[in-house]
């Protein structure tokens, strides 16, 4: 009860837009007292929001803490479903595993699971993925499309172009992707996207996608072997990134796409997302569990399976495999 009352307040606070609304307005939309009223503004506080109190005038949100919480992410979130329910733990072994859980239990599609911190955070084939505290986005979001299990793969790829756009807006930095789930920013990796579902052979019951950002990781904060290969929206853009205000954005993004997907198909996402690739017309290696394959990168199918056609001009359908340019 009382996390539904601090979202409408939020609410309120985001529809304002850093205008003062009265504590007696508050009260009235709330159904409480003014004395639960300046509680919650006390707790709001803590968190590390700066409030202005002015006799007369009511509060106003002067900043919002440099971190993310529940209350951090529904401040100003612009969804209708992806976000509006949150689970935000300081510590977790992985997100994934959580939202695994919560999906099995009958969680909304939409809802996320957002940490600060993942102890066991992995990519894909069960590799581990760094994720240290208070630097990066580590989050994971259940979704229940009416899809057949075969073109759930289709979502890594819709998850991606979403992710590259919201970090357009938020950053002005322009991403490449490299197929199936790598995000790129001048050659180095800076996302990560796992996709993992439950489902029976014909229908799909829950998809998992969990999503790392590298966001405000200085370049001395990764380890040796990643510097290389690594890094971050905020050495890229040469300044800090508000980790809160792109959830936001990955949520509205993803949402609008999934919208479109669901009632277009996946040719609209698959022409986004050849738009941002990096690898097509170029020549790559795929290493795939039966083998090495070399050659140009000529596209994606309607599935969003990759097409490569080697140099005796055969062309091979990879769905899954490590690729380098």
């Amino acid at each position: 009860m009382q996390s539904d009352t601090r979202k409408k307040l939020l609410e309120l606070f985001s529809e304002a837009n850093g205008d003062f609304i009265s504590g007696q307005k508050i009260s009235d939309i709330l159904g409480c007292s003014r004395t639960a009223v300046w509680k919650h503004i006390e707790d709001l506080r803590k968190e590390g929001f700066e409030l202005e109190a002015v006799r007369r005038l009511g509060y106003r949100i002067v900043s919002t803490p440099d971190k993310i919480t529940a209350n951090e992410i529904r401040l100003g979130l612009k969804t209708e479903v992806f976000g509006q329910t949150i689970y935000f733990e300081e510590e977790v072994t992985s997100t994934q595993k959580m939202a695994h859980q919560l999906a099995h239990e009958g969680a909304k599609e939409g809802t996320i699971v957002v940490a600060e911190l993942q102890t066991a955070g992995r990519g894909r084939m069960d590799r581990k993925w760094f994720s240290p505290k208070g630097t990066g986005v580590w989050m994971s979001l259940i979704l229940r499309p009416p899809i057949p299990p075969q073109k759930t793969p289709q979502l890594t790829l819709l998850t991606a172009v979403a992710i590259v756009q919201a970090i357009q807006e938020v950053a002005g930095l322009v991403p490449d992707i490299k197929w199936p789930n790598d995000i790129l920013i001048n050659g180095k990796k800076c996302v990560g996207i796992l996709t993992e579902l439950q489902a029976d052979p014909d229908r799909v019951h829950s998809v998992t996608i969990g999503m790392g950002v590298n966001v405000n990781h200085e370049r001395d904060q990764f380890p040796e072997d990643l510097r290389g290969i690594a890094t971050s929206l905020a050495i890229e853009k040469g300044e800090k990134i508000k980790r809160a205000r792109l959830i936001q954005e990955v949520l509205l993004k993803m949402e609008t796409l999934y919208r479109q997907y669901l009632q277009h198909g996946f040719l609209p996402i698959k022409l986004l997302w050849e738009g941002y690739a990096i690898s097509i017309g170029k020549e790559i290696t795929a290493r795939t569990l039966n083998g090495t394959i070399r050659g140009f990168a000529r596209g994606i199918t309607d599935e969003g399976v990759l097409i490569l056609e080697d140099h005796d001009g055969t062309i091979h359908h990879i769905h899954s495999a490590d690729i380098s340019l």
